[in-house]
């Protein structure tokens, strides 16, 4: 069980309105968690846009009203953000049987468009000032609001980005990090507004265009962000090793490999896995150990795992002999590169060695040629047998 921060407003606000805050894992607590980081983006982000718009429009500061509406964007992303929670918890269905979760990736991939539009308008108004710059009347007033919002931002930055690392959530860690740069936005505009009224430079327009440069620097990154897991990325390292570690366990499992893992969604994730086992093994002994590694992986990393069974043959003295010579050849030619479903199949005129290599995608060495390498060092060694590889990893 994982628990939530339970100190500061954070806390508070977690006690208040989430029931069983401490439980990070359930679905039900990430649901409530998101949906609050959603309300309190839409509270305070348009507090700030009201307060920064009436500083920006008494002042005549397009760069204080450029914050201002970035502000407003956030309030719109936390709209979305909270959509996107409440989508994702509708359960699976005949046309989505793995869930909706991934609606959360979406909603973050919404929350960068709406970043990016914004910061498109913002150039265009920040350069018509630019051309056509004004004076910028500078008061106490703008101060207190500017530096209220800095406080405000810091806050959020911290409120976020805490309550997206304990729930693995790429949402409320990209508004994280756009709130930490809404910090350094209004810092930015406000010393512009300093500078601006001690040397009366007319620098507002270019202010304003900083800020949009660094709001669409920020839309981009957050946009690659979400568009990774979409497309398919690799589960996390420590994941992958969990899951090979769970399996491994057991004696009776002599190794593994083809770990596929499929992501349809924070707290929606999907694996299947080779395991070898002894040929020899009584199958209904074999078949109880895979059901229960299957259980354990659902009950202790919520992973859904299907283990495929793969006999070997682990008491024959000539598989042991050949595995064993090619192990020794692959490693001579590329020690990355491993070997798995290791046969041997009697042909018509001669026996074939049969195996699949896993190739890691950085190999600069094509497929084939590697094959012809393997075969070349078997005649080397005047082993006659022919192979039959299939490649897994880089075609």
């Amino acid at each position: 069980m994982k628990k939530l921060g339970e100190v500061g407003m954070t806390g508070l606000l977690l006690r208040l309105f989430v029931k069983n805050y401490t439980d990070a894992e359930n679905t039900q607590v990430r649901t409530d968690v998101g949906k609050l980081a959603g309300v309190v983006g839409i509270f305070c982000n348009g507090l700030l846009f009201f307060g920064k718009l009436v500083a920006g429009l008494l002042s005549g500061s397009v760069a204080i009203v450029a914050d201002a509406v970035n502000n407003l964007s956030d309030a719109s992303s936390s709209v979305v953000t909270l959509l996107g929670f409440r989508l994702a918890q509708q359960p699976a269905d005949a046309d989505h049987p793995y869930g909706h979760a991934r609606y959360e990736y979406l909603s973050g991939l919404m929350v960068a468009v709406l970043i990016l539009v914004i910061g498109v308008e913002l150039v265009k108004s920040s350069v018509e000032k630019i051309i056509h710059p004004e004076t910028v009347d500078f008061s106490a007033l703008t101060v207190v609001i500017l530096v209220g919002s800095i406080l405000v931002k810091l806050w959020m930055s911290f409120f976020f980005g805490s309550l997206g690392k304990r729930i693995h959530s790429l949402t409320l860690e990209a508004t994280a990090v756009d709130s930490r740069n809404d910090v350094i936005t209004t810092a930015a505009v406000l010393l512009g507004c300093f500078v601006g009224f001690l040397f009366r430079i007319k620098i507002d327009g270019y202010i304003g265009l900083l800020v949009a440069v660094f709001i669409l620097h920020s839309g981009v990154n957050i946009v690659k962000e979400t568009i990774s897991p979409l497309l398919g990325e690799q589960a996390q390292p420590d994941l992958i090793e969990k899951i090979k570690e769970l399996v491994t366990a057991p004696d009776e499992i002599l190794g593994v490999h083809d770990l596929l893992i499929h992501d349809y969604g924070p707290g929606k994730c999907f694996a299947s896995i080779h395991a070898e086992v002894n040929a020899d093994l009584y199958s209904l002994e074999g078949h109880d150990i895979i059901d229960e590694l299957e259980s354990r992986a659902l009950r202790e990393l919520n992973v859904h795992l299907v283990i495929h069974y793969d006999p070997i043959l682990v008491n024959d003295a000539e598989w042991n002999e050949m595995r064993q010579v090619t192990q020794e050849i692959i490693h001579e030619i590329d020690p990355a590169v491993t070997m798995h479903c290791f046969r041997i199949v009697g042909g018509k005129e001669q026996k074939n060695l049969v195996f699949d290599l896993m190739v890691p995608y950085e190999a600069k060495r094509p497929n084939k040629e590697l094959k012809q390498e393997i075969d070349r060092k078997l005649r080397e060694r005047n082993i006659k047998y022919g192979t039959v590889i299939r490649f897994d990893g880089k075609e």
